[in-house]
């Protein structure tokens, strides 16, 4: 046993604060001190409109000063000092009017002889409206008892979250508005309406738009048999229902009894709460039926019917601002409702639609047939599956995509029944709330204004002795092409060495992390430069300059290394 153990208490102290002065160590370019520093960087808005000043909350454990330079994309702009006290310092900018864009955040703590003792990175953008970049997330909480508004705000904007789904806020699905502050919903959970016009105006104070869920066919089984002229039948006039007597399925047809019904259920909505608009959902199932007098019923022509009314309802009660949304469950009917009127198109993803690439293959054809509007897809993971959020995360994002995933504090949407969230593990926070600033940070090369690659300019994309191309994903570094006005956006993410190619299937072996990766790519244009980031570490946040060369027309560099997602731009000479 260590004598050091007997020793009176105050040597102790003494040993400790020794061993503390001795990890002071004399460096090349001065003094590195072993200082315990974190750094919480939190914006007060969601995203910020043309004409906001931009207020930034840096939290930090030590430190006398505060130094944070704001990029956009590899391009510095201007550097915020501040002073902290008590932990905290506020840093404030006016961003130009252009919108939308995203920004960089570089955030240094010094001590007082200026030498830096932490560094964390962030990000913010300025939008003309959250459908320009919609991260959307969701709410599934609104007992009576809910008192979490600190760590749902504090949740909500370091993952820039501008969007929520209210999942099952209502009193039924078929009568949306309670007649009493405290009631219970369908399935017997206790309900306030003051918790959901407080949870309305709390999200409203961050720039977060509040969307009401609402299905389109359904309604209780009670009310539904007290209705069976408005109610769906199969071929063998039987009424379709939906769970076991839980919610009976109606006929939602331009004009029909119910139509009718649920589009006047959408005005009372708009009209008696601050909500922005209406989300709707369906169960994927019945795709057809026949109504009550034995005409035939195709959902996949009555749906984008619907969407429509509710655009235009939405339009009528709340103008450019409101948004209406209509969930394409297993990706139908997406061709009839991504050229519809919906703001953007949502689609929860199913079987047969199991591969990593099928994401992308989902995203990018929304995207032709919708008119490049917003793509934000529901992919439901178990926290506990990291591999699995990490790389649909980049794919989705790669893809200039959006992930319902978040919303109450520490969550990941796991199941399609909301309130089934998991809870995201400590250890993981970074990476993910990493991914949300990336996604913000460079939004402009991802997603705003941009197209997607071609699959023959994919194609052209040459990594030596690894395999980029197939119908799967496992076993390929795979390249997301994202075209703008003078760039391209070339992703490659890493399936090298998974034992799951299935986006949710339990995956436990990570990628193999790849070196000196030879990138070589055909050119017509003349390459001004090439610049590589990457969420998966902090040291790869910020853009890093990669030398490159170009020999008749085909364009040559070295990527250094490759995790998960790199993002390599490649900038052309106007």
């Amino acid at each position: 046993m260590s004598s050091l153990l007997h020793r009176p208490p105050f040597l102790n102290y003494a040993f400790i604060i020794g061993l503390l002065i001795s990890l002071i160590m004399q460096g090349q370019g001065g003094i590195v001190f072993a200082v315990d520093t974190t750094i919480q960087v939190v914006p007060d808005q969601s995203f910020y409109r043309p004409g906001e000043v931009v207020r930034l909350d840096v939290k930090i454990t030590n430190g006398a000063r505060i130094e944070a330079q704001v990029l956009y994309l590899n391009t510095p702009l201007t550097t915020l000092t501040a002073v902290p006290a008590n932990g905290h310092a506020e840093l404030t900018w006016m961003p130009p009017a252009e919108a939308p864009r995203g920004y960089g955040l570089i955030v240094n703590v010094l001590d007082e002889g200026g030498r830096v003792l932490a560094t964390q990175t962030s990000a913010f953008d300025v939008l003309k409206h959250w459908m320009d970049a919609p991260r959307y997330g969701f709410f599934s909480d609104f007992t009576p008892a809910r008192d979490n508004d600190a760590a749902t705000t504090d949740w909500l904007l370091r993952h820039h979250i501008n969007g929520l789904q209210f999942y099952d806020w209502q009193y039924r699905w078929e009568d949306l508005l309670p007649d009493s502050d405290i009631f219970h919903d369908g399935l017997g959970r206790p309900q306030s309406m003051a918790t959901v016009r407080h949870l309305i105006d709390l999200v409203h104070k961050l720039n977060v738009a509040a969307m009401p869920y609402t299905a389109i066919y359904g309604a209780s089984w009670a009310y539904a048999n007290q209705h069976p002229a408005w109610q769906l039948y199969s071929a063998s006039k039987q009424p379709f229902e939906f769970g076991d007597h839980l919610i009976g399925i109606m006929d939602a047809t331009p004009g029909s009894p119910w139509n009718q019904h649920l589009m006047g259920e959408f005005a009372d909505v708009l009209d008696n709460t601050a909500f922005d608009g209406i989300h709707v959902d369906q169960y994927g199932s019945p795709k057809r039926g026949f109504d009550v007098n034995g005409n035939p019923v195709d959902y996949a022509k009555v749906m984008p019917l619907f969407a429509d009314q509710t655009a235009a309802l939405v339009d009528q009660k709340r103008g450019d601002e409101g948004v209406a949304l209509f969930n394409c469950v297993g990706n139908w009917p997406i061709e009839a409702i991504a050229p519809s009127q919906v703001d953007a198109a949502y689609i929860e993803v199913w079987p047969p639609y199991n591969d990593y690439l099928d994401l992308n293959r989902i995203i990018t054809n929304a995207q032709k047939i919708g008119g490049n509007k917003p793509v934000i897809l529901a992919a439901y993971i178990s926290p506990a599956r990291h591999i699995n959020w990490q790389l649909s995360n980049a794919v989705i994002y790669a893809s200039g995509g959006y992930h319902i995933e978040t919303g109450e504090p520490g969550s990941m949407l796991a199941d399609p029944y909301f309130p089934k969230f998991g809870q995201i593990s400590e250890d993981q926070q970074a990476v993910f709330g990493r991914y949300y600033d990336f996604l913000v940070r460079y939004e402009n090369v991802l997603s705003i204004k941009t197209m997607a690659g071609t699959a023959e300019r994919r194609g052209q994309v040459d990594l030596g002795t690894l395999r980029t191309t197939g119908l799967y994903a496992k076993d390929h570094v795979v390249p997301i092409i994202r075209t703008g006005a003078d760039f391209e956006t070339i992703s490659l993410i890493n399936f090298v060495g998974i034992d799951v190619s299935h986006w949710n299937g339990e995956t436990s072996v990570p990628p193999t992390p790849q070196t000196d990766i030879r990138v070589t790519l055909p050119v017509s244009r003349a390459v001004k430069q090439v610049w590589v980031a990457s969420p998966d570490d902090p040291a790869t946040m910020n853009a890093t300059a990669l030398p490159f060369s170009v020999d008749d027309g085909t364009l040559k560099f070295t990527l250094p290394t490759l995790a998960y997602w790199n993002m390599i731009v490649v900038e052309y000479t106007s």
